[in-house]
């Protein structure tokens, strides 16, 4: 065997490793916890719409009220009740609370109708999606889910170049995805499993 075959054979074992590391996830940077993310129940965000319905007062009650992008509410006698971050049995407790100045005690409910949630639970998709977009984390919830509602790659969308960016607590990883080879060639192997919090992104192509 020739000096130049017997070098070739030596590097094979070093190639392979950098192609593995390719297709592999990676660390990232650590980001700070996030105090959302490992609350009970469902956390209020906005966007979402809540129906706030107060016992026998239907002058009080409220059908369809979004959460501002402030994360605040407004109702009658409460013109800006923070409510993104909490409990619905936490706001309608607080909303309460305001109320016993106004009327005898007060018995407040409060329905998430509309849900969006915190960015913690939200799924994000940027980059060269057909529309980019923000939605809340279902349970089973695919890349494929994701890549419906995002109406797919644009025609510059470099897709088998993706990451998913998921939080571990303090920690981020990247998680390769081919997206393009499981939308246009149904490699259902690409078809990750997404978490609430993950943000896909689409890099642009060069062409």
């Amino acid at each position: 065997m020739n000096r130049n075959r017997k070098l070739g054979l030596a590097a094979l074992p070093a190639l392979a490793l950098a192609l593995a590391a390719c297709g592999s996830p990676r660390t990232l940077p650590p980001v700070a916890p996030d105090a959302t993310s490992d609350a009970a129940g469902y956390i209020i965000g906005p966007g979402d719409i809540l129906n706030v319905f107060v016992y026998r007062s239907p002058d009080l009650s409220q059908s369809d009220l979004p959460v501002r992008p402030d994360g605040r509410i407004s109702l009658p006698l409460i013109p800006d009740m923070p409510a993104a971050g909490r409990l619905p049995t936490d706001l309608a407790r607080d909303i309460e609370q305001h109320l016993r100045r106004y009327v005898i005690e007060p018995n407040v409910t409060v329905m998430v109708r509309s849900f969006v949630g915190p960015a913690s639970q939200q799924i994000r998709v940027i980059g060269e999606a057909a529309q980019p977009l923000g939605m809340p984390y279902r349970d089973g919830m695919t890349v494929l889910d994701v890549m419906i509602g995002a109406r797919g790659l644009t025609r510059y969308a470099a897709g088998n170049s993706a990451e998913i960016i998921r939080r571990n607590g303090a920690q981020r990883e990247a998680i390769p995805v081919r997206l393009t080879d499981l939308l246009r060639g149904g490699d259902v192997s690409q078809d990750i499993a997404m978490r609430p919090g993950d943000t896909l992104i689409i890099p642009q192509g060069w062409f």
